[in-house]
């Protein structure tokens, strides 16, 4: 997972040469995070403290650098949800914040579990600058800096289902009215539980995600089976409905909405197989399925060609 950070920042510069001309260099060497009050934001720019309350506790304006910071600002920020501390962050188009108009929303959901693979303010920044979107996303329950316990998708879905509700109810800068969720990995199983679950959901991309949980776990290395097995509490065996209700292949006809997938056939953390190919045959005749592939073993984002593809369809569904 930092791996594929790193190269996903490397790539970033090419890419937004292509989008965002004049933008200067990324330099992401030296982090500042400076609490913010409502006094604290300068006023002829939107101000995302003011949303500081009884649901989000805490909210930090982070540094990206100077080439992530010419397209957008990023927050770090607590929020509540069922009662826990949930860490999230939001990257903003300076359009959005200059010009105080509501922006569409791509909500993030990122890979690993509450052990590895941490959403970092970069994740989002990188995303908005490639889709042009306001992008949110929350750390999986138990990770750094939030509570609660990671289910793989269990209660801790709820999380994702608050960005949404903040983003529909609350942000007054924020338009739903083409909601886009995207996911990598295992937060492709959240994205597609997200979209059967949330019908203000109208379009969804999966990023080298999860489709059938069982043959994930089939598949994986016995110490990825002692991580589901923590986070479900069982087997497929000994809890094959908990397995089934995470898995999108069970139930893909209950998905109406433009879908695109994404996956490398030699993916050795996803199958694709199994994963991607499993999902697309169910997809494909339903509803409007996209299928890329790759013909290398990458799991996760292949920076130039994806940040083409995506802006692409995101235009055109």
């Amino acid at each position: 997972m930092r791996m594929m950070k790193r190269i996903l920042a490397i790539g970033l510069s090419a890419v937004m040469a292509l989008s965002f001309v004049g933008c200067g260099n990324t330099d992401t060497s030296s982090v500042s995070e400076d609490s913010l009050s409502s006094s604290a934001v300068e006023k002829d720019s939107f101000n995302f403290a003011d949303y500081l309350g009884n649901e989000i506790i805490e909210i930090t304006k982070v540094d990206n650098g100077e080439q992530l910071d010419s397209i957008c600002e990023t927050y770090r920020f607590i929020f509540l949800s069922d009662g826990y501390k949930i860490k999230g962050f939001v990257s903003i188009p300076l359009s959005c914040i200059e010009t105080r108009t509501p922006c569409q929303c791509m909500v993030f959901c990122n890979g690993g579990n509450s052990n590895f693979g941490y959403l970092d303010k970069i994740d989002t920044a990188m995303r908005c600058a490639v889709s042009g979107r306001i992008v949110i996303g929350c750390e999986h329950r138990g990770g750094s800096g939030t509570e609660g316990t990671d289910q793989f998708g269990g209660d801790d879905l709820n999380d994702v289902i608050r960005l949404i509700d903040f983003c529909d109810t609350m942000f007054e800068f924020a338009d739903i009215s083409d909601l886009c969720v995207e996911g990598e990995s295992r937060g492709g199983l959240m994205t597609y539980m997200t979209a059967r679950r949330d019908k203000r959901v109208r379009k969804i991309i999966v990023c080298s995600g999860v489709s059938d949980l069982v043959a994930t776990f089939n598949e994986c290395e016995d110490k990825m089976k002692e991580v589901l097995v923590r986070c479900i509490g069982g087997t497929p065996e000994e809890m094959p409905e908990e397995y089934e209700k995470r898995s999108a292949v069970c139930w893909a006809d209950e998905i109406k909405i433009p879908v695109l997938i994404i996956h490398s056939k030699g993916d050795k953390r996803a199958n694709f197989e199994t994963q991607a190919q499993a999902i697309y045959d169910k997809l494909k005749d339903s509803t409007d399925c996209t299928f890329i592939t790759y013909e290398d073993d990458m799991h996760g984002f292949h920076q130039d060609q994806d940040s083409a593809v995506i802006r692409e369809w995101l235009a055109t569904h």
